[in-house]
């Protein structure tokens, strides 16, 4: 008496399953083959991810600054002899003219005008002043670094104050280039009429009040 013969085939990458044989022996088995399958699609999908993340990743570096990738590939050596760690990005400043001249003010000398007391509120006198002052569309993070340096103030991460000022106070917006922004309508009247904050203003009215009193 002879054997039935029995076949299956698993194409993971098509999602493609045959299964060849007698009733009871195609009845009596999917469901162990039905696992195979399964597992079989599973691990062909994860591979298919881990291939595009890795696409991704080799585009996204090409898009990068040399120093900047040069910086990464350091970095990902340094985490084969340790534990995973945060990993960043960090730009240099860019060269822009912050000093005074006949026909504009110094950025120190704005600055020290509007008395910005958190690195949102820097960010956008910044812009403020870039955008009106030096006429620019976009401005890029490298000259935001630029401005921290000119008026003597620590250096943020600047990716995260522009990020969550977009996200969470709406002064910015992002700029056409991969590092820059634009500051908007809100951001334009926060420095121009919110800064510097209403008690210094009071205070400095107040006191003017009480010169003109003594005289």
């Amino acid at each position: 008496m002879s054997v039935p013969e029995a076949k299956f085939k698993i194409n993971a990458k098509e999602g493609i399953v045959e299964l060849e044989g007698t009733v009871t022996f195609v009845d009596k088995h999917l469901e162990k083959f039905e696992e195979l399958f399964n597992s079989a699609i599973r691990e062909a999908m994860g591979m298919g991810v881990e291939q595009g993340l890795s696409k991704q990743e080799e585009i996204y570096k090409k898009s990068l600054p040399l120093h900047t990738e040069t910086k990464l590939s350091a970095m990902q050596t340094n985490n084969t002899r340790h534990s995973p760690s945060k990993q960043s990005l960090t730009l240099p400043p860019i060269p822009v003219d912050l000093k005074a001249n006949e026909d504009k003010i110094g950025l120190r000398e704005f600055y020290a005008q509007k008395k910005p007391s958190n690195h949102y509120e820097k960010a956008a006198v910044f812009a403020y002043y870039l955008s009106h002052f030096n006429k620019k569309t976009e401005i890029r993070y490298g000259e935001l670094l630029s401005c921290y340096e000119e008026v003597d103030e620590k250096k943020p991460s600047v990716f995260d104050i522009v990020k969550n000022s977009i996200r969470y106070k709406g002064w910015l917006e992002p700029g056409y280039d991969k590092f820059a922004t634009r500051l908007t309508i809100s951001g334009e009247n926060f420095v121009k009429f919110d800064l510097p904050p209403q008690k210094a203003r009071w205070s400095n009215k107040t006191h003017a009040t009480q010169l003109s009193l003594n005289r």
